[in-house]
């Protein structure tokens, strides 16, 4: 079985959306198990779920509750999981034709942990380089965006996602991956929202991301990175 973990905050929009692309494009629907971890949504989020889950019996889907903050719902989503294999999708994050197969196919020909190129859903030519560069197995390629499968075996030998670090979650668990040498890049494109670019800016924002990689390849700690972040967004 495939645990599909996904994190949401206020996803009324597009929640549903996701979980019927997941099961129409799985080549086997019927091996699948979602678990969606809500951060305490105030919209409608969990009213469309529970009403879809009710209405899917045939479908397994979990709903949890957890404390706000992406590395704390994907790993309380984690822990909820029974399948051999995690596979941490972002709400906005659309995986490709059959992705299920693939990914078991990977785990198979000796890969255990890895991801999706990207592609944004968007036509702004910095987002087509970013979305292309996503095609090489650089460490500095990678991102949540993309998603990240993952045996369970491995997810808790390496110690999961670390709860208690504020961002740079998704990027802390790929390095540990990469210091195994244990990352596969799937050659299929996933297709992700570009909704935070647009609302801020593509390059106002990439230079946000590019300054907070470098103050992290120059030493700074989570905290400092986290009041940058904070100083930026508020």
């Amino acid at each position: 079985m495939l645990s599909i973990v996904i994190p949401v905050l206020n996803e009324e929009s597009s929640i549903i959306q996701l979980i019927e692309h997941l099961n129409n494009f799985a080549m086997d629907a019927s091996r699948l198990e979602y678990i969606i971890v809500d951060g305490g949504s105030r919209d409608k989020t969990l009213e469309l779920l529970y009403n879809y889950s009710e209405a899917h019996e045939e479908m397994s889907i979990k709903v949890i509750s957890s404390e706000k903050g992406r590395g704390k719902q994907l790993h309380n989503g984690s822990k909820e999981a029974t399948g051999d294999i995690l596979y941490f999708l972002h709400a906005d994050s659309y995986p490709p034709k059959n992705y299920d197969q693939l990914i078991i196919e990977a785990f198979r020909k000796g890969h255990p942990a890895g991801c999706f190129r990207m592609k944004f859903k968007s036509w702004h030519p910095w987002l087509i380089i970013i979305g292309w560069f996503t095609r090489f197995s650089w460490k500095a390629s990678r991102g949540g965006d993309q998603s990240q499968y993952i045996t369970k075996e491995l997810y808790v030998d390496i110690g999961g996602y670390n709860t208690q670090i504020p961002i740079y979650e998704d990027y802390d668990l790929i390095a540990r991956l990469y210091d195994r040498d244990q990352y596969y890049v799937i050659p299929k494109w996933l297709k992700t929202s570009a909704r935070r670019y647009e609302e801020i800016g593509v390059f106002k924002l990439q230079w946000f991301y590019i300054t907070i990689y470098w103050r992290k390849y120059r030493g700074a700690t989570i905290d400092e990175l986290y009041e940058y972040y904070l100083s930026k967004c508020d």
